[in-house]
């Protein structure tokens, strides 16, 4: 990776450009004429941007350079930098632990650059089990991104997420490309918090503090204990996803009956919507069809009632 401190040449942006415009630098002698620039800046350009890996040379002679998608280089250089960060925090936490007291049982980091750097230095180091409680509703990208390369190594990924992600076939699709490749997936109708759990040793809370992604390192083996059987009994309560077809389908009745408790509660749609990560126009349709299949004349009415029926059904 370059160094932060060295300067890149004037024209290095025009090198790439004109890189991507042409499909490729065939010969640095034509492109150095056609740019209107010497051969030693044109050098120094290409060697930047093959270090910074936005082109890559073709031939044994390396004078065939074609342009790597600048996001596809970007994500490389990220990772590289996250890395570094938390290296380097690794670093600090070693000189502490020399020269001062233990550590505490529970380390925050901040920041979504060193959260990313944690993760993923976590990530390599794991080598047999990761647990995944997602509470988010829009992560399964981010899901894909983290875990597929565990999935290559071996490592067993079995993750908790809502109900909530089977409403979107996007979803739904993100999350295949996870169960094809090994994972295990099931949902729930409300996950508490997002967390990972990473090889039965090392707990990793999520958090959220003024905007910013925050996460708790947990090194206490009771906090880890917690975790784990918090796990496992989401985990044998959770209905498995399958694939694309797994729509709410098959878990209509444990989403009715989520619903039915939190209306004999007394909360709002706007609360029963928020615990269970759906939207107010969703849940107010769930709530509608409830008071009708059970002739309620109030929110509170069907919810007893819907509650009750459940409990007596064994649902």
């Amino acid at each position: 990776m370059m160094n932060s401190t060295a300067k890149w040449p004037a024209d290095i942006a025009g090198v790439y450009r004109y890189a991507t415009s042409k499909g490729a630098i065939d010969a640095l002698d034509v492109a150095a004429g056609e740019l209107g620039i010497g051969m030693r800046e044109l050098n120094e350009a290409v060697n930047q941007l093959v270090e910074s890996r936005l082109l890559r040379a073709v031939d044994g002679a390396a004078r065939r350079f074609i342009p790597v998608d600048p996001q596809v280089a970007a994500n490389a250089l990220v990772s590289s930098v996250e890395r570094e960060i938390y290296q380097r925090r690794e670093l600090i936490d070693q000189i502490r632990d020399f020269v001062g007291p233990a550590p505490s049982p529970i380390e925050y980091l901040a920041g979504s650059l060193e959260v990313r750097g944690f993760l993923k230095m976590a990530g390599d180091a794991c080598r047999t089990e990761v647990l995944v409680l997602q509470s988010g509703e829009d992560d399964a990208e981010e899901l894909a991104r983290a875990y597929l390369p565990l999935l290559s190594r071996g490592v067993t990924v079995r993750i908790v997420c809502r109900h909530r992600n089977r409403a979107d076939l996007t979803t739904r699709m993100k999350l295949k490309q996870l169960i094809d490749a090994g994972a295990a997936i099931g949902t729930v109708s409300h996950v508490p918090r997002s967390a990972v759990v990473f090889d039965r040793e090392l707990v990793v809370l999520f958090g959220l503090s003024d905007g910013e992604t925050n996460v708790a390192r947990v090194h206490n083996d009771g906090i880890v204990g917690f975790l784990l059987d918090l796990f496992d009994h989401l985990w044998d309560t959770a209905t498995p996803l399958e694939g694309p077809e797994s729509g709410y389908a098959n878990v209509a009745d444990d989403l009715r009956q989520a619903i039915a408790g939190l209306m004999a509660k007394g909360y709002t749609d706007e609360v029963v919507a928020r615990k269970l990560g759906m939207s107010v126009r969703s849940c107010r349709r769930h709530i509608a069809t409830l008071m009708r299949d059970l002739e309620a004349t109030s929110r509170f009415q069907a919810g007893v009632q819907a509650a009750r029926t459940f409990l007596a059904s064994g649902a």
